[in-house]
Order: structure tokens, then sequence, then C-alpha cells
């Protein structure tokens, strides 16, 4: 079954190229969804798939790319889509 999942990012996550290196790990993975940088500091992704391919980007995303920090992942597995998600992007900083 297939879920859309919210994930918040906090630690040092800014300015390594964690969402560039997120983008290319959820594609390989075959995610669809979006992540952009925070203006408190965090990373924020939405991803949705399968249950296991969904595990598989939260257990990356907690080591992230070379630089990373994490210090936390929030996971909110309640989240609803606010449209059709088809390919995984980077978007614009909030």
């Amino acid at each position: 079954m297939t879920a859309t999942w919210q994930v918040v990012v906090h630690g040092r996550v800014q300015g390594i190229g964690y969402r560039a290196a997120c983008v290319v790990e959820a594609r390989r993975i075959g995610l669809s969804g979006w992540v952009r940088n925070r203006c408190d500091g965090s990373v924020e992704v939405i991803a949705h798939g399968e249950a296991a391919q969904l595990l598989a980007l939260c257990e990356w995303m907690r080591q992230g790319p070379p630089g990373a920090q994490v210090s936390s992942c929030d996971i909110d597995k309640a989240w609803v889509a606010e449209s059709p998600l088809k390919d995984f992007e980077q978007r614009v900083s909030i």
C-alpha cells in the first residue's frame, strides 16, 4: 500500500548538499515527492511510495550525505499530499 510521509530533518543539514543528495537517493529508491530547506535550518521532505521505500529513505535521511550531522528526524506518516506527486524534485526554500 502506498503512503505519503512528511519528514523534517534537524541538525547540520543546510549548505552541504543535503537536498540534492536526497533527490538522487529518493529517485534511486523509486519515490515521488519533494525536498526543500526551511527557514528554521531544517530540511523538509514529502515522499510518496510503498512503506518499504519510505523506510529506506528515512534510514538514509538519518545519515544524509557526507558533511551532514543529523540530530533528529520527525516523521509524520499521516501526511495528505496537496496534489499528485509524479517525480522527486528539489523545491524553493521557505
